[in-house]
């Protein structure tokens, strides 16, 4: 009896050992392995490219959202991008296009403002033409056309060394495309060229795409009366 009672004694004591130690082999085999998902690159929208021998990059080059009917031909896009510069010296980027008549660096606020249509308002007379009291108008200069807003300007970007830029709506100023050759959607993509200081690269940007999908339009219900079918009584 005193045999037995020793024997399970020790049982006892060895299996809370066990378990522990099988707990050490477990993660010890555990460690230092990487996840199948360590090397997966994430799927941001975006056209990423390098210049230079790697010098400089372009990052998350990507055409706004146009909506479900896309872009028409002559409509303008904001273009959402990252210019680096890993260089020791300021460089300064050009950005052109063969989809666009121009690209052009501007401010978001005015991006985001309807562009003029050109046509005079109620409380201006027509150009060329006299004020009502025969007398001339203050300001003499031509004003600017629809396509010459004074907050943008060539797409000629300065950046310093070993730094970047971002032009995207999230900040203050965003490159934007001027008159698109030709109607594109959602999905598709606008041709860029980036020339830093006389290294040139052209690279297809996608135009972004939603992230959710389009809500279903509301069904049509038909609604029948209890007086239906009677004969009109």
């Amino acid at each position: 009896m005193r045999r037995s009672i020793r024997g399970s004694r020790r049982a006892a004591v060895l299996l809370p050992g066990i378990a522990a130690a099988a707990g050490l082999l477990l993660s010890g085999c555990g460690a230092g392995q990487i996840s199948e998902t360590a090397n997966k690159v994430p799927s941001v929208q975006g056209a990423n490219i390098q210049a230079g021998d790697g010098k400089y990059a372009v990052r998350g080059a990507l055409v706004a959202y146009p909506g479900v009917e896309g872009y028409q031909a002559g409509d303008n896009a904001l273009l959402n991008v990252v210019l680096y510069n890993d260089s020791r010296d300021p460089v300064t980027v050009t950005v052109t296009s063969p989809d666009a008549r121009e690209v052009v660096l501007t401010t978001v606020a005015a991006a985001a403002s309807p562009s003029p249509t050109g046509s005079p308002s109620p409380e201006q007379s027509p150009e060329g033409s006299p004020s009502p009291d025969n007398s001339p108008s203050p300001d003499d200069s031509p004003s600017p056309s629809p396509t010459e807003s004074p907050t943008a300007g060539p797409a000629r970007i300065e950046i310093p060394p070993l730094s970047y830029v971002q032009l995207n709506t999230e900040g203050e100023q965003v490159l934007q495309l001027l008159g698109l050759n030709e109607a594109v959607l959602a999905g598709q993509n606008v041709t860029l060229t980036f020339d830093f200081g006389g290294e040139t690269v052209t690279s297809p940007a996608p135009i972004a795409v939603p992230l959710t999908p389009a809500p279903q339009p509301s069904p049509i219900i038909e609604r029948h009366t209890e007086y239906e079918g009677e004969g009109g009584h």
